[in-house]
């Protein structure tokens, strides 16, 4: 017989369809364009890339530093939910802040995102860190696999009536959006961003956790960066726990690389904005019960060899996107773009979402906000890499296919170093079932 969520469960799930409207909404799609066509005007076209790109840089590194810190402090009893809160009141507030940005405002604007990205992370490295604390490690991969999946198809509700107040107020003859559409969607993805939060503030509640009972601020400061060192070297001398984080560093760029690229590579097909638009709304609606799928693949195969199906995957959509270019006609270009599009959508979900409660198992429940810190510094930091090899390799062939092309030796080294990643052992959150 199926066991129904819990309270606990169901309200972390939600933390999902939460927050992934404001990646989807503001991250993704809006802020750049915002960023360029409003807060940048009047500022040369190369220039504005070049500080926006800077601006994504500063919040990825800024987090990437905090992360394991935050984490550290965290993992005290009775201060992780508090910390999860913090850091969305401060998402929401710079979030909140970006409507009111003026013409030609990029400082002010700049501050803001890096805030809110910044806050935005650190939320979801805390509620990553709270899934030892609500579920146990048998059904880690399906709890893990319903937050993705209801965050994909929960954030294309908010952003259809992002676009469909972006077309009502209509679209300019060159395709630009308006700006007061673009600040009402900001709005939107804000206020379901809070919303959303609600269940898991009431009904979620930390588990596991560090003693940290008559210690003054100074103290767990410093008994902080002490656990922290000591993880350091735990990490090193734990070798699942250091294999895995290798293996995800390097695929997980891959997927991240791909994940940005893919509308600038469909671009440079010459694929209309139009057309790669609703390629995304696509993959948001077919992402959402491939990430079930994959979770109740997992429960019946084991973690790995549904995340070598997710790796495999990943591998074709880089060889598909190489064959591209070559196809006669831009009918056939763009049915290959489809595919594509579905391959993505039918393991981005699953990847992460299993990658995320594998590693759930390895570590030790009471020091997970910590170790998620580090999960999200191996993510983060991946996102350098894959596109310096496809920068790299475009470079020098000419061609953006070659550089798709060599995204396929990120999966073939993250493949073979989870392959040697010894099992998990059973930990306190419970059985970690199949490996």
């Amino acid at each position: 017989m199926k066991q129904p969520l819990s309270r606990e469960e169901r309200s972390w799930v939600l933390y999902d369809v939460a927050n992934s409207a404001f990646t989807l909404i503001v991250i993704t799609t809006f802020m750049p364009i915002f960023f360029k066509d409003f807060a940048s005007a009047g500022v040369d076209s190369s220039t504005s890339t070049a500080t926006w790109a800077f601006t994504v840089s500063a919040s990825s590194l800024i987090l990437a530093v905090l992360a394991p810190v935050l984490g550290a402090l965290a993992d005290y009893r009775g201060i992780k939910k508090k910390f999860w809160a913090t850091a969305i009141f401060l998402g929401l507030v710079f979030g909140g802040g970006l409507i009111f940005i003026g013409s030609g405002q990029w400082v002010l604007a700049t501050i803001l995102y890096v805030g809110a990205s910044v806050a935005y992370n650190a939320s979801t490295t805390f509620y990553d860190a709270f899934l030892p604390d609500i579920t146990n490690g048998s059904r880690m991969d399906l709890i893990s696999s319903l937050g993705f999946g209801w965050g994909y198809i929960g954030s294309v509700v908010p952003f259809l009536v992002a676009l469909a107040v972006l077309f009502a107020l209509g679209i300019g003859p060159a395709g630009e959006l308006d700006v007061l559409g673009m600040k009402i969607g900001f709005g939107i993805a804000i206020v379901w961003w809070a919303l959303f939060s609600i269940p898991m503030a009431r009904n979620v509640h930390q588990k596991y956790g560090v003693d940290g009972t008559g210690m003054g601020v100074g103290d767990a400061i410093r008994g902080a960066f002490g656990r922290l060192t000591a993880t350091l070297k735990d990490a090193r001398g734990n070798k699942p726990v250091f294999i895995f984080l290798l293996a995800y560093f390097f695929y997980i760029d891959g997927v991240h690389t791909i994940i940005t690229t893919a509308t600038a590579y469909g671009r440079d097909l010459g694929l209309s904005a139009v057309f790669l638009v609703v390629l995304v709304l696509f993959i948001q609606v077919v992402a959402w019960p491939f990430a079930i799928v994959f979770g109740r693949g997992a429960t019946r195969f084991g973690r790995k060899p549904m995340l070598f199906v997710a790796i495999a995957v990943y591998a074709l959509v880089c060889f598909a996107a190489f064959l591209i270019p070559s196809l006669p006609t831009m009918s056939l270009k763009m049915m290959m773009f489809w595919f594509m599009a579905f391959l993505i959508a039918s393991s981005q979900g699953g990847i992460q979402a299993l990658s995320r409660s594998y590693y759930a198992v390895l570590i030790p429940p009471e020091k997970s906000a910590e170790f998620f810190g580090f999960y999200d510094v191996f993510g983060k930091f991946a996102a350098i890499l894959g596109p310096f090899l496809l920068g790299v390799m475009t470079t020098i062939t000419g061609e953006s296919r070659w550089g798709i092309l060599s995204l396929t030796f990120l999966f073939v080294i993250g493949g073979a170093l989870l392959a040697i990643t010894p099992n998990p052992r059973q930990n306190p959150a419970g059985d970690t079932d199949r490996a």
